[in-house]
């Protein structure tokens, strides 16, 4: 086996290790994991961190992009979001006990999920990052359809098909907009078994240091367990939401008394 040959399945042994693995690996585990040379996993995982598939924390632990088990790494201008997340979105989830997602829109109001922290429980919320996503019934599409231009968002509303997800589903849009108008004066969205029964997600914007919405924290639990825990959960979405955006260098505007 010449070396270009055994340097690919290597990086494939890489990439299978790391889809396996939860929470972020540091080098040392990946070399005694997978008996590579540290010279050799060093080269091959900064190639999948240049690439986009893999990103390094401040610990130096990596982490699959849970974008890439699904075939789209990050964008250049995403991966500073989710390693800036990151670390708030395990610690929320930990918390909160619950599934946290991280997603960000573009200007014609197509979501795209960056990435997630998977509650621990047996009986948890999950998805897929790159499954479809309706923006006006789901939590995340709210909080980032509240804040979208006015243009944008006449855009969305006139072009999009309003589908029942479920029986809770609103899909008149006169009751939409008042709803995003909420949502934005409230700094939070609910979306309350609208796309899957039995599940409820809250979510909450991120804001970048121009003050421009840069993505939305999600919260996902079953609807029975976030009954219970609302007000909790709901505090500890906006907290942590609230920590990455001063984190990003965001600086909400006091009044001077």
């Amino acid at each position: 086996m010449n070396s270009e040959i055994k340097s690919a399945g290597r990086i494939l042994d890489l990439l299978e290790y790391l889809a396996t693995q939860r929470d972020a690996v540091s080098l040392a585990d990946i070399v005694h994991s997978l008996s590579f040379p540290k010279s050799s996993a060093h080269g091959l995982v900064q190639t999948l961190v240049a690439r986009g598939h893999v990103v390094c924390d401040s610990s130096g632990r990596y982490v699959l992009v849970e974008a890439s088990r699904h075939g789209f790494p990050f964008r250049r201008h995403e991966e500073p979001l989710v390693l800036t997340a990151r670390p708030f979105m395990e610690k929320l989830r930990d918390e909160s006990g619950e599934t946290i997602i991280l997603a960000t829109m573009n200007a014609h109001c197509d979501i795209r999920r960056l990435a997630k922290c998977v509650s621990r429980q047996g009986v948890r919320y999950d998805i897929n990052l790159d499954a479809a996503i309706a923006a006006y019934c789901t939590a995340t599409g709210r909080v980032l359809l509240a804040h979208a231009s006015k243009d944008a968002l006449d855009n969305y509303l006139e072009r999009v098909q309003f589908l029942s997800y479920t029986r809770y589903t609103v899909t008149d849009p006169a009751v939409i907009r008042d709803m995003l108008a909420r949502v934005r004066r409230d700094g939070y969205a609910i979306n309350d078994q609208e796309f899957v029964t039995g599940s409820t997600g809250i979510a909450a914007p991120v804001f970048e240091a121009n003050g421009s919405i840069t993505a939305a924290l999600n919260l996902g639990a079953p609807t029975i367990r976030y009954l219970d825990r609302r007000e909790a959960m709901l505090l500890m979405l906006r907290s942590a939401a609230d920590e990455i955006s001063r984190a990003l260098g965001y600086r909400r505007n006091e009044t001077v008394r």
